[in-house]
């Protein structure tokens, strides 16, 4: 039985998919078996041909240090590691664009082959949903991690304020926090206390930390700190009324945030139902879903034209239901 283009198309898809994955997890977790086997081989093999193997590896590592030196040099490498340090996401931009390639195979090979049957506009929505799940994946970690900095914000400056009134100086009271308070802020701050004692200024590493955390409350007491090292005065009052401020707008965003919980819930299920019942019904009956397929510019604009009107209604409510304090 001859095997059409799709099947071949989406068979490959899917080998390389589970190849990546392979290589993923031995290159995270198979390093010890890997050294074993290398210790175990080396007594069968000749100086010489050690030597060249040493050589090839040692171009290899050049080739890809020069490569990634190049990279770096550019404003969108630079950028691309910031992000990954807002996550708090220990791995290279490097590693970030394997992870990219890996779901943008895996969303052709998902979305396109069970959903869509091979369908080529299947095989291109899976291709972009793959492409930027990670993106979301990274803003959603940005997201969750700066909320938890800021929800530790009034513990964090009341241990600052108590640590100066004791009579420490404001680098050991950044350090206090750092050994006291839980992550993200620990790190955060133990990362100033090294950048301090590695040579830079107090006010480089706090702005640093702005750079990691962009945090209008943290802005704030930065922005105190400087003053105070310029012009003087009590850094514990000035901390002690940031501190008042930030508890009254976590209150009231609070309360927002409860008020305006059914508008941003309701936004999120009316934007996901239609797409989810329309690919559970392809799944069930496609032949009932193939008319917006078959009927060439006329469906095809139908589709998009609802995927227009879903997503401008979701942020429109979205919208509404973002009230700034």
């Amino acid at each position: 039985m001859a095997l059409d283009p799709t099947t071949i198309l989406m068979g490959g898809l899917g080998l390389a998919f589970v190849l990546l994955i392979v290589g993923l997890v031995i290159t995270l977790w198979g390093g010890g078996a890997s050294s074993t086997l290398e210790e175990r081989l080396e007594e069968f093999v000749t100086p010489e041909y050690e030597a060249e193997v040493q050589e090839m590896r040692k171009a290899a590592d050049d080739w890809w240090k020069q490569l990634n030196r190049r990279a770096e040099r550019t404003s969108w490498w630079d950028r691309l590691r910031r992000e990954m340090v807002r996550a708090g996401l220990r791995i290279t931009p490097t590693e970030y664009i394997a992870f990219r390639i890996l779901a943008l195979i895996g969303g052709v090979a998902i979305i396109g082959y069970l959903f869509g049957h091979g369908n080529w506009l299947f095989l291109l929505g899976g291709a972009v949903a793959g492409w930027f799940a990670p993106h979301f994946f990274i803003r959603w970690r940005q997201k969750r991690r700066l909320s938890q900095f800021e929800s530790q914000m009034v513990d964090t400056l009341n241990l600052l304020t108590n640590g100066l009134r004791a009579g420490f100086s404001v680098l050991q009271a950044i350090e206090s926090v750092a050994n006291e308070m839980p992550p993200p802020t620990s790190e955060e701050f133990r990362r100033v206390v090294q950048e301090v004692q590695i040579g830079l200024s107090l006010e480089e590493a706090l702005q640093h930390l702005l750079e990691r955390v962009p945090s209008e409350d943290m802005e704030f007491v930065v922005t105190a700190m400087k003053i105070q090292r310029e012009v003087g005065g009590s850094l514990a009052e000035i901390l002690d009324t940031i501190s008042f401020t930030i508890r009254e707008r976590i209150r009231i965003k609070g309360e927002i945030r409860t008020l305006t919980a059914q508008a941003r819930i309701s936004g999120a299920v009316l934007a996901l139902a239609p797409i989810f019942l329309f690919l559970v019904i392809n799944a069930i009956a496609p032949d009932y879903t193939a008319e917006f397929f078959q009927n060439g510019l006329c469906g095809y604009g139908m589709l998009a034209c609802g995927l227009v009107l879903i997503g401008a209604g979701y942020l429109v409510m979205m919208k509404i239901a973002d009230i700034e304090v």
